[in-house]
């Protein structure tokens, strides 16, 4: 087992990526454009965040690199996350030209090859699941609910809807943080649900309602974060185009607070995460971490 939060994130994301690349379908016949356009859009990129999320919660219950089905839960999760950028990037939706340093599935393919591809993304995310080692059926049952919880009207795709809406009118925050709770921290609070129950926990128990509230803060301190960086970093370093909620006119943390009260609006999410934490020891050290690396990341 790794022992820094450094050491542990990169075997995160080397073993997300290697289950991801041994699982996702060969691009072969038939639908060869479409199985590749899954790969390129789900490997060689993104920080695995989601998934480091679920084996840092799973950790804190069972070593987080023992159970298969942590495994297939971080892959699942981060399936559904490549799905949601490839639709949030087509030309109906946010029309982006870049994704994680590269030009986006329906750039690099066409539309129709970028929606089949969230597609099949979205479905496959549930037959690894589906598929999963596990004797205890009703755990696999909670993990695969709370995961289609996440990804539908009630989660990230209401959130999505929720926030192509709110372009281009004046919103308060309560309504912001409305979007923002369903479109990217309902899946990041999925992560760590779905790492408590592969670790063994029982989503009855008192340390699982912690833990959500920890999942709550990180996925709005998330969003807040991006907001402040879409104004203050680069296309490069972003790896995705800068500026892009201004040029489409959409109410962020910065528009509404500024940066300096959207800086202090993500301080205070950062001290609530690890506040809902503090009844853990050490074994919850791995979380902590993520939320600093989440906090500050600039990208």
């Amino acid at each position: 087992m790794p022992t820094s939060f450094q050491q542990f994130f990169t075997e995160c994301q080397q073993r997300t990526n290697r289950f991801l690349s041994e699982n996702l379908p060969p691009a072969i016949e038939p639908a060869a454009k479409l199985k590749a356009a899954m790969r390129y859009s789900c490997l060689d990129g993104g920080k695995r965040v989601r998934a480091t999320l679920v084996y840092a919660t799973a950790n804190i219950f069972t070593p987080a690199f023992t159970s298969p089905l942590i495994d297939t839960a971080a892959a699942a999760v981060e399936c559904i996350h490549a799905y949601s950028l490839i639709h949030d990037d087509l030309p109906a939706m946010d029309n982006d030209d870049l994704r994680r340093g590269k030009p986006t599935c329906h750039r690099a393919y066409d539309e129709a090859t970028a929606i089949l591809a969230g597609d099949a993304l979205q479905t496959f995310a549930f037959e690894l699941l589906s598929k999963a080692c596990s004797t205890d059926s009703a755990r696999l049952l909670s993990i695969i609910r709370h995961l289609a919880a996440a990804s539908g009207s009630g989660g990230m795709a209401g959130g999505q809807a929720m926030d192509m809406d709110a372009t281009g009118q004046n919103i308060d925050l309560a309504v912001l943080e409305s979007v923002h709770r369903h479109k990217t921290g309902a899946l990041i609070t999925a992560s760590v649900m779905m790492g408590a129950l592969a670790g063994g926990a029982s989503d009855e128990e008192v340390v699982f309602e912690k833990l959500k509230d920890y999942a709550k803060s990180i996925g709005l301190a998330f969003q807040v974060q991006d907001d402040i960086l879409d104004v203050q970093s680069s296309t490069e370093i972003l790896g995705k185009t800068s500026g892009s909620d201004i040029s489409m006119a959409k109410a962020t943390y910065v528009s509404l607070l500024g940066i300096n009260g959207a800086g202090n609006k993500v301080s205070e999410l950062h001290q609530n995460a690890l506040s809902a934490l503090s009844g853990f020891g050490g074994e919850a050290e791995h979380l902590r971490q993520l939320a600093k690396f989440i906090i500050e990341r600039k990208h």
